[in-house]
């Protein structure tokens, strides 16, 4: 009997510790940044597991109050697994901030707040130089590049994050949990920088449902394509996963394919004062890893389009595009400026120096479980330059006519594997000559 009872009383106490450890919270998690597009703005998005207010309090001391609020919206989402877990999305946008200012900011409500976070608003106007940390493929085991990066941000290196597709591997299993586990991996980078995405293959599963919910990007297209302004550049995120997953709507195809024509056309006309026009998409349109991917073993989708129609390659050569960003070989290659398979330097000894075709950098070595793609043995005549190792670049973009790019390798602790400079002229950017 005693014994029988003790069993009890241990059955007890574990299913309310349990209970305890699932019991919902209000407090926020998975706090991070975004710049929603208008200038004086930032967007902050958070998670609670319980409804609550969706509030930001923000001010410019480090310490003591912080006199200013915002209110925002609150929207619930569901995953698409077996337990159909809830969550709450809390969206505050943030407007009149100083620009270059520092803020400090909390966000919550009365039944439970954040700790305080830091950002810097983002200057107006186009003379001044973002700096910029790109990469993609980074989950929430093996995220290599996280702890450079946070030191890195936690330095002031950076205005912004490019987060090129392939989140966490993947936001919706274990009931999303894996999802969970990643947002909060990110946030001390998140929540002090816009960190800014696009979608993967990784964010398919149930359409895409928890990349577009836990992601707040500008636009009205549920993060999937969209664009925004930063100094000189133009920077236009889209999804190449439409070319792939038809099932989720092959309309879907050509709506981003006339979204993407009249922004760039729009882009074209604003082009004297923002000269560089920039696009991040996951899965490259070239690319020479061993593998099965349809930039090497096939006929790239994204840049023949589906039937010969809406393909990219034309339409950005056309516009004038003179910076492509990729993901999705876990590794970073840079390529010649390139077109229909054809090298177009600028001139033998300066290559990128006024060159007659747009230039492609694929950057997706952060680190995941995937671990890193090797490089077919003889590199294509258009490959520059391959680096098989851990890492991400950085992005300066200095003024209209001179943008930076170095690519860091966290196997070699941070050196810099490769440096070049981008020079363009600041009249004629539409064709390429």
């Amino acid at each position: 009997m005693h014994l029988l009872c003790s069993c009890c009383l241990l059955l007890l106490f574990s299913v309310g510790a349990q209970g305890a450890l699932e019991t919902p919270k209000a407090t926020p998690e998975h706090v991070h940044l975004s710049y929603p597009g208008e200038p004086g703005s930032m967007t902050v998005t958070w998670t609670t597991w319980v409804p609550a207010r969706s509030e930001v309090q923000f001010g410019m001391q480090l310490s003591g109050p912080m006199p200013l609020r915002a209110q925002g919206t609150l929207t619930t989402f569901v995953d698409g697994g077996v337990l159909r877990r809830k969550f709450y999305i809390h969206r505050v946008t943030l407007r009149k901030l100083l620009p270059g200012v520092q803020y400090v900011y909390r966000c919550g409500s009365a039944q439970g707040w954040s700790r305080r976070f830091r950002f810097r608003a983002l200057k107006n106007g186009v003379h001044w130089s973002p700096r910029l940390a790109v990469f993609g493929d980074m989950g929430a085991d093996n995220a290599k590049a996280l702890p450079r990066l946070r030191r890195d941000t936690q330095q002031g290196m950076y205005d912004a994050i490019l987060h090129v597709g392939d989140f966490a591997y993947n936001m919706d299993e274990d009931n999303a949990r894996v999802g969970d586990r990643f947002m909060k991996l990110i946030e001390p980078v998140a929540a002090n920088l816009p960190y800014m995405t696009c979608p993967g293959n990784h964010e398919q599963r149930y359409n895409f449902s928890n990349y577009k919910a836990r992601f707040s990007m500008p636009g009205d297209n549920e993060g999937l394509w969209y664009s925004w302004d930063l100094g000189p550049a133009h920077i236009i995120s889209f999804s190449t996963e439409v070319y792939f997953f038809l099932r989720y709507g092959r309309h879907l195809v050509q709506k981003q394919f006339r979204w993407l024509e009249r922004d760039l056309q729009k882009a074209n006309q604003n082009r004297a004062a923002r000269p560089w026009i920039i696009t991040m998409g996951h899965r490259p349109m070239y690319c020479s890893n061993a593998d099965l991917d349809d930039c090497t073993k096939y006929e790239s989708k994204v840049r023949r389009g589906l039937g010969g129609k809406y393909g990219l390659e034309d339409l950005f050569y056309k516009h004038g595009v003179d910076l492509q960003l990729w993901a999705h070989e876990h590794s970073y290659e840079r390529l010649w400026p390139i077109y229909n398979y054809q090298v177009f330097n600028g001139s033998r000894q300066q290559p990128y120096t006024h060159p007659r075709g747009p230039v492609h950098i694929i950057t997706g070595s952060a680190g995941c479980e995937e671990r890193l793609t090797p490089f077919v043995i003889r590199p294509r005549p258009w490959s520059a330059v391959r680096v098989k190792e851990y890492g991400y670049t950085r992005m300066n973009i200095l003024n209209g006519t001179h943008l930076h790019m170095q690519q860091v390798s966290d196997d070699q602790d941070g050196k810099i594997v490769d440096d070049f400079w981008l020079v363009r002229p600041l009249h004629g950017r539409t064709m390429y000559l």
